[in-house]
């Protein structure tokens, strides 16, 4: 049978038992009671965390937007600029346009006036060869008859065709202040007879056959040649020379048609 003591003492060993395990029991429900705010909270960390780093996010493309905006607008001022200088080039080149359109215009409209004045300078010229003392006739002729060819074909301008015109009359022009030399041959009883030609300016026109037996001038009046007589055979001989740039230039004599009087008659001295 337990003593007094032993029964006393298991009572309060069983009675620490239960306070512990009432302790523990305790403890456990705390526990249990505390792990669900610790969880939340740790949830709501989480989410805090997962929220800042999509605040900063949004607010780095935030950022980025921005500096693209500001970009972006820097870029439609200048395009605005841009526009503005070309818009003032394109007026002035409308401008220019319109200019050379008026210019062709005029152009066309001088070719128009200018095409029957051309017609009349060759004509003016065709006509003034005819009457002119009849030197290097065909080459003269041929000139002119080139010049009414030019002017039927479509391939040249105006302005070569004027070009050509004028160069025609200075060549005229220049036949009038240069002596020349050369070979052809005068119409004697039926028969080309070879002559040397020699042509003093547009004032004379005189001949001398091959063999040298004969000198001759262009009559003005009666529109012939006619035979020199001998005292003219070395003055023409001298001027032919010259011409020819064999001899020095030197004062010849030949004759000249008489300054015409009123009466319009003329003729050789």
């Amino acid at each position: 049978m337990m003593s007094f003591r032993a029964q006393a003492m298991w009572i309060a060993t069983a009675a620490t038992r239960i306070t512990a395990v009432s302790i523990l029991a305790v403890s456990a429900a705390s526990a249990q009671q505390l792990d669900a705010p610790i969880e939340k909270r740790m949830e709501a960390n989480a989410d805090g965390a997962a929220s800042q780093k999509r605040v900063e996010e949004i607010a780095t493309a935030t950022d980025s937007l921005i500096a693209e905006y500001r970009l972006t607008n820097k870029k439609i001022e200048s395009l605005n600029i841009f526009n503005r200088q070309l818009r003032a080039v394109i007026e002035s080149q409308n401008e220019e346009l319109a200019s050379l359109q008026r210019q062709i215009d005029d152009v066309e409209e001088v070719g128009r006036a200018v095409t029957p004045l051309m017609l009349k300078m060759i004509d003016a010229l065709d006509k003034f060869v005819a009457v002119d003392v009849p030197f290097l006739a065909e080459e003269r002729k041929n000139r002119i008859d080139n010049l009414r060819v030019l002017m039927r074909r479509s391939d040249v301008a105006d302005a070569e065709r004027y070009r050509r015109i004028l160069e025609a009359y200075q060549v005229e022009n220049d036949f009038g202040r240069t002596i020349e030399a050369y070979a052809g041959t005068v119409n004697k009883d039926g028969k080309e007879v070879p002559v040397d030609f020699l042509r003093i300016g547009r004032i004379g026109l005189l001949y001398q056959t091959r063999d040298k037996s004969e000198v001759g001038a262009w009559n003005l009046a009666e529109k012939v040649f006619q035979p020199l007589d001998s005292s003219y055979t070395n003055w023409v001989a001298e001027g032919l020379r010259v011409a020819k740039k064999q001899a020095a230039p030197q004062l010849i004599r030949i004759p000249l048609p008489r300054p015409e009087k009123a009466t319009g008659t003329g003729g050789e001295g």
